[in-house]
């Protein structure tokens, strides 16, 4: 067979498959996936009140070190994006302006505006009072007060004219401070071929993908990790099923319940291969072995090797497109 007979031999094979379209299993499984996480939203909830003024204010406090007593911390120092970064430092925990560790992993922001609850206890409801916390927390930024933050914004060339054009005259505010923050981090939504298939791309996903996202959702592991991008949107002990061992009380540090100790929010799996070490500690290093953690503590289920490789798969479908 000569070399043009085979290119067309190969063509017409390749039209026959398109042809063919998606396989019933493939169908049923975007069907599923779809009626678990839903489709991605083309903007994050609250966003429709942001202006461009807020949004750009935003981003230049998202990153200014004046922001922190010595200058040298930003919003960015712990949550980066710049170029490909996904919204974390990739630490186990963060330092802050004066060297010493917090306590607890820093989340990834990127998606952050769908949570139902900010921080790992949820003790903001919103991204806006998620943004006041850092700032005058005594490890993180350590600004002494709102006022002496003020103090600064105003002495500033810029911010006066800035706050001016995004809230009105005489709006230096530690509220609309906030609100600017999160109205920039509402555009921090990121895209994935996760939600390409469930929008009816049934190519997006390789079969290899599909076998890890029908084992994680056999498995149960959307019990916790569903919605729009797989948690945020409720809180579970950790150790639901075996114990696991960890100082940190988590809700129960906030609320004082005893039905809240070891409450944590459920991550977002949205970027989860681009954002370890894992967990409220950041203890876990690896993807592989959060998988096998989570399978254990949460659900009582031992993973083989092959079967964590095949979630991990899936899993690396969940990155943002433009930060491969």
């Amino acid at each position: 067979m000569n070399r043009k007979l085979t290119s067309m031999v190969i063509l017409t094979l390749a039209l026959a498959i398109v042809a063919c379209g998606p396989s019933e299993k493939t169908v049923e499984l975007q069907k599923k996936a779809k009626l678990n996480f839903g489709i991605f939203p083309d903007k994050a909830p609250g966003s429709e009140k942001d202006t461009a003024e807020q949004i750009a204010l935003g981003k230049k406090l998202y990153f200014d070190t004046i922001l922190s007593e010595n200058k040298t911390q930003s919003c960015n120092s712990c949550h980066n994006i710049d170029g490909k970064a996904a919204g974390v430092d990739n630490l186990p925990t963060s330092p802050g302006a004066f060297g010493k560790n917090g306590d607890r992993n820093s989340p990834t922001v990127l998606n952050a505006a769908f949570h139902v609850k900010q921080f790992w206890d949820g003790r903001a409801d919103d991204l806006k009072a998620q943004a006041k916390g850092p700032i005058l927390n005594p490890v993180e930024m350590a600004m002494p007060s709102e006022a002496a933050v003020l103090e600064r914004l105003k002495e500033s060339p810029e911010y006066p004219a800035m706050f001016n054009k995004a809230f009105g005259k005489d709006s230096i505010t530690y509220d609309n401070l906030a609100e600017a923050i999160s109205a920039f981090e509402r555009t921090l939504i990121t895209r994935d071929r996760l939600s390409d298939f469930i929008a009816g791309d049934h190519s997006a996903l390789s079969s290899a993908e599909q076998e890890g996202l029908e084992l994680f959702l056999n498995s149960g592991c959307n019990s916790c990790h569903n919605g729009v991008v797989l948690g945020g949107n409720s809180f579970r002990k950790l150790g639901q099923v075996n114990p696991y061992e960890t100082k940190d009380l988590g809700m129960f540090s906030l609320t004082k319940k005893p039905e809240d100790k070891y409450m944590f929010k459920v991550s977002s799996l949205k970027n989860i291969a681009l954002t370890a070490p894992y967990f409220h500690d950041g203890s876990v290093k690896t993807l592989e072995e959060a998988i096998k953690k989570m399978g254990y503590h949460q659900l009582g289920k031992e993973f083989s090797d092959e079967e964590v490789e095949k979630i991990s798969k899936f899993l690396n479908a969940l990155s943002d497109k433009n930060r491969l």
